[in-house]
């Protein structure tokens, strides 16, 4: 196992930090054992969730099953929806041009490496929530964390180090399959493990030292994160050697096939509601770690006299957090008279199907406690929707218009940047007032969807949402 700790793309990294990085992995093999030794066999199950592209799950079995033909694993893990997301956006490309996608979520198994991502989760999630409900703790520790901490190439170290812990699930992977990460601890593993065609997919656009890989083909979305990570533009106080070609492409949007090949005729449709003075569709998500249920309440509550008049239809995707969509039925008594989908998965695909040239009046809730069931029906949505509300998050890229809620996390901010200014989403709205006042102004304004429209059929010719199809070619080696 080469070291990937002491040296970062040219760059010494300070022995004070390099102590502390070793010293984390002594703590987390203490913690949570040691399985260097262990020979995990793997197998494959189907995901039933993602049939249609033919996903399958990467297990831990008695025996080593048989390869299935023409693989590309997708390596990620759980970090809310947003991971998932783009995952599923690379399985689905893959699918797309001829392989077999392969998904090794590397924090569902029972090894070591497993454990420790599942217990920086947990953290990562509670600081999240806890940002959320106290603005001290945002201001002087979450943001400046997200943004600034996460930054630095020093941050780089201790991941590449306490990633080493991953490396027995790869023992029986054949290491010249075709490999995306859709975070860095993945790629950080494959390349620990000696896995040769590793790309690893930026998800945000605010350069930070926390997603290099080296040894990996980086893939950003945006010019912006182009020139930060060529520069490794703030990684460290001094100036630092930067990235090469060769480790480095600017790719564009990770996007799904399935919303890529009709969007054009999606967009069509969205024009012939809005011509014809239909309700304008609106589609919420909530997060995976349930952060923003104030905006969302409020939204809600703000948007339900325009519904009873038959101006909005509003669906909200709770994920498989049903105890959000609870405390919302608490909070607002009529809500649970909202139309739902709670594990109905086919019914709420006919659904879907079935509104895409036919009407829909009113509020819908869905939620479903399959992870890929529970992110999927957000992709089901986007179609059949005029407007997505969100943080700016993964689904910045995403070719639907949108209005941004407050962004959680600094790095998030230059993500709701890149969506105003590329035209097809709205500025931030950091509160409730502007949330609200935002959704008046397109239910008024006509013009300023259409417009978002407009520029995002222009973007799709100009090959803008083609990042995830890129990635496939990249780690397959294709031209």
């Amino acid at each position: 196992m080469m070291d990937k700790t002491s040296m970062i793309f040219n760059n010494p990294i300070p022995k004070k930090v390099i102590k502390q990085a070793n010293k984390s992995k002594k703590k987390a093999l203490k913690k949570f054992g040691d399985d260097t030794n262990t020979d995990y066999k793997i197998g494959f199950k189907n995901i039933d969730a993602l049939d249609f592209i033919g996903a399958q799950n990467i297990v831990f079995s008695d025996k080593n099953e048989e390869m299935p033909k023409n693989p590309l694993i997708v390596g990620n893990i759980r970090m809310g929806f947003g991971h998932y997301r783009i995952s599923i956006a690379m399985a689905s490309c893959a699918k797309a041009l001829g392989f077999t996608p392969l998904w090794l979520d590397l924090a569902s198994f029972d090894a070591t490496g497993s454990k420790w991502i599942r217990s920086q989760n947990d953290l990562y999630s509670m600081g999240s929530r806890l940002s959320q409900k106290s603005k001290l703790f945002n201001h002087f520790y979450w943001e400046p964390l997200n943004s600034e901490g996460f930054r630095k190439i020093t941050y780089n170290a201790k991941d590449q180090k306490n990633t080493e812990l991953l490396v027995p699930i790869y023992k029986n992977i054949d290491k010249n399959i075709p490999y995306i990460a859709t975070h860095v601890w993945p790629s950080q593993a494959a390349i620990h493990a000696g896995m040769t065609n590793v790309v690893n997919a930026i998800p945000d656009n605010w350069p930070m030292g926390l997603h290099l890989s080296e040894g990996s083909i980086h893939t950003v979305q945006t010019e912006f994160a182009y020139l930060g990570y060529k520069m490794l533009n703030g990684f460290d106080k001094k100036e630092l050697n930067g990235m090469s070609s060769n480790d480095l492409k600017m790719v564009g949007c990770y996007v799904d096939h399935e919303l890529l090949v009709n969007l054009e005729e999606d967009n069509k449709l969205r024009l012939d509601r809005i011509n014809n003075n239909k309700p304008l569709r609106i589609l919420m998500t909530v997060g995976g770690a349930g952060a923003g249920f104030d905006m969302f309440l409020a939204m809600i509550k703000h948007l339900k006299k325009y519904v009873d008049e038959k101006k909005v239809t509003l669906f909200i995707n709770f994920g498989d957090h049903k105890n959000v969509y609870d405390k919302m039925c608490q909070k607002l008594s009529w809500f649970k008279e909202s139309k739902t989908f709670f594990n109905e998965y086919d019914k709420f695909k006919s659904f879907v199907t079935d509104i895409r040239n036919n009407d829909a009046e009113g509020i819908y809730s869905i939620y479903n406690d399959d992870i890929f069931k529970a992110v999927y029906s957000t992709n089901l949505l986007m179609p059949v929707t005029d407007l997505l509300v969100t943080k700016p998050s993964e689904l910045v890229y995403y070719p639907i218009p949108k209005v941004f809620m407050r962004h959680i996390g600094g790095h998030e901010a230059y993500g709701a940047v890149h969506g105003s200014e590329y035209g097809d989403a709205t500025f931030e709205c950091p509160d409730i007032k502007s949330l609200n006042s935002m959704l008046d102004r397109i239910l008024s304004d006509k013009e300023i969807l259409m417009h978002m429209i407009e520029v995002i059929n222009k973007l799709k010719q100009e090959g803008y949402y083609n990042g995830a199809y890129e990635c496939v070619k990249l780690a397959a080696k294709l031209k």
